[in-house]
């Protein structure tokens, strides 16, 4: 069977996944970049945006993980827009015509809303569904492949309170946010389930991995 797998989720140093505040102007709310800004000097962000260079070191390590594998990925409906969204036809997310997902992308949403085909193999899919039944569909149309838990973070605190992630990859960057979202809240002893790593890189951030026992 497939796996349930998380890679790159970013979390500040108190442990909030995105901030306060969250808008078409601010994804991230008042967290402004300041999560993500480490991974753009990698060679992984560099090929992205079409750029040469980019560092090869241990963040690079970590974030070019994040498609190898993956068939299917599920993301919660604040992920794919801001608030209110779904009351905009025209919107179809935040990353242009060609998403950097590449696989059929379930939405959790309960604001039905018919599938949109985007350039580069993705399409969102937007569902009702407990965790359980999300990966379920998803694990479908992986064929075999594995799936990718994208978050936000409420969405990633569901699946894995309901002990559905076999392994999770956090980068914890070093910045303090003080309000927001927050990852670990009621995921006391989480820890137990798991064999943790954790790996620092000379940008401040600290990767931890999740592997979930006997896998």
């Amino acid at each position: 069977m497939s796996l349930a797998h998380v890679h790159g989720f970013m979390i500040s140093l108190d442990g909030f996944g995105t901030g306060e505040d969250l808008s078409m102007e601010a994804p991230f709310g008042h967290a402004g970049a300041r999560l993500v800004d480490w991974m753009k000097s990698t060679r992984f962000w560099h090929e992205i945006i079409g750029e040469a260079g980019g560092s090869r070191g241990i963040d690079n390590v970590f974030i070019q993980q994040h498609s190898p594998g993956i068939g299917a990925e599920i993301m919660g409906a604040g992920k794919f827009g801001p608030p209110g969204w779904h009351n905009d036809p025209a919107w179809k997310g935040w990353w242009g015509p060609n998403p950097p997902f590449h696989t059929p992308t379930f939405v959790l949403t309960h604001h039905p809303h018919p599938p949109i085909e985007m350039e580069g193999g993705t399409t969102f899919h937007f569902i009702d569904a407990s965790p359980a039944e999300a990966l379920k569909v998803a694990r479908e149309a992986a064929n075999g492949l594995d799936v990718r838990i994208g978050g936000g973070v409420t969405m990633l605190r569901d699946f894995l309170a309901a002990g559905l992630v076999d392994y999770m990859h956090v980068a914890v960057v070093p910045v303090l946010l003080g309000r927001g979202v927050r990852l670990w809240d009621g995921l006391e002893a989480l820890e137990e389930g798991y064999h943790v790593e954790t790996v620092s890189s000379p940008s401040g951030v600290t990767h931890v991995t999740f592997t979930r026992n006997g896998v």
